[in-house]
């Protein structure tokens, strides 16, 4: 029987003021855990990043965590060089950063969680994968490639490392659902593009399941796909969020206006999908509370 660790002691988040790390760290902390934030401010239990290398604050680590990272598909910024430096810095080089201050503690944490997404599998429309596929050849699969490559350990130091690479993360208070609330309240929400693009998706609750999980469970190393094992299209999605809010979804967002918003590279992230299966996920044990869009529309709105 796989062996599991009570999620104790001092658990570190880079990233745990947004939307995934902001509930994952309300979770741990419900649960007793003693969790401190890596963040650009200061405040009670943070640490700022120029200060992550002071080892008395990281004393009695079991867990770090990163889920930091600029948002992507933020309309409010141009898809230029410098956003796009900016989006590799913020996940890259703070997933460097936690991996070198782990090697470097004289007690290394038990287990180092990191995000990346399924952005690392070339979109289409008829190739399925798991999390042992190969990565595409896009912005993004290079993007993940790197982000994945800095969170790695060396195996002399017995920390696990855990991947968890998520889909679209469906919650009330951020990610997609905060973006499109009003325009799909307002009866104003289709399906974006053609809709027959793939869409998986995760509910928030199951990826922060997740991530307890991953903490908990010794025999959990890897790759994660952070994906429900329902597989959807945007089209299906797009219905089945209409539904929960009783409104209409009949105006689609065409591509052309997708790409003139966000920038050709940035658009392919809306306007193309994956066929993405957890299989390992399923395979090491994991359960889902939320596997039906349908449930997981409503309980988010």
């Amino acid at each position: 029987m796989p062996k599991s660790t009570p999620i104790l002691g001092k658990i570190l988040i880079g990233g745990g003021t947004g939307f995934i790390g902001g509930n994952i760290a309300n979770a741990l902390r419900a649960i007793g855990s003693d969790v401190w934030i890596v963040s650009r401010m200061p405040g009670n239990q943070h640490i700022t990043w120029s200060d992550i290398n002071n080892k008395t604050l990281l004393d009695g680590t079991q867990a770090v965590i990163n889920v930091a990272g600029q948002n992507v598909l933020d309309a409010r910024r141009k898809w230029t060089e410098g956003f796009k430096q900016n989006v590799i810095n913020s996940r890259v080089e703070t997933t460097k950063v936690l991996a070198n201050v782990i090697k470097r503690m004289k007690s290394p944490p038990k287990v180092y969680v990191t995000i990346s997404g399924v952005g690392f599998y070339k979109p289409s429309l008829t190739a399925e994968y798991t999390e042992d596929s190969e990565s595409g050849d896009d912005f993004m699969a290079d993007l993940c490639r790197q982000w994945e490559r800095a969170s790695l350990l060396p195996p002399e130091l017995g920390v696990r490392n855990v991947i968890i690479r998520s889909g679209v993360v469906l919650g009330q208070y951020g990610g997609i659902i905060k973006q499109i609330y009003l325009p799909f309240w307002f009866g104003l929400g289709g399906p974006i593009a053609s809709g027959k693009q793939y869409f998986p998706w995760i509910h928030i609750e199951d990826m922060i399941n997740l991530f307890m999980f991953a903490i908990e469970e010794d025999h959990v190393t890897g790759v994660l796909n952070g994906v429900s094992p329902q597989i959807i299209t945007n089209y299906e999605f797009t219905k089945a969020l209409g539904r929960a809010l009783w409104r209409p979804t009949v105006i689609p967002l065409p591509e052309f206006v997708v790409q003139k918003l966000f920038g050709k590279e940035r658009a392919v992230m809306m306007t193309d999908g994956q066929k993405v299966i957890p299989k390992r996920t399923l395979d090491l044990g994991f359960k889902y509370l939320y596997s039906d869009i349908d449930n997981a529309c409503k309980h988010v709105v």
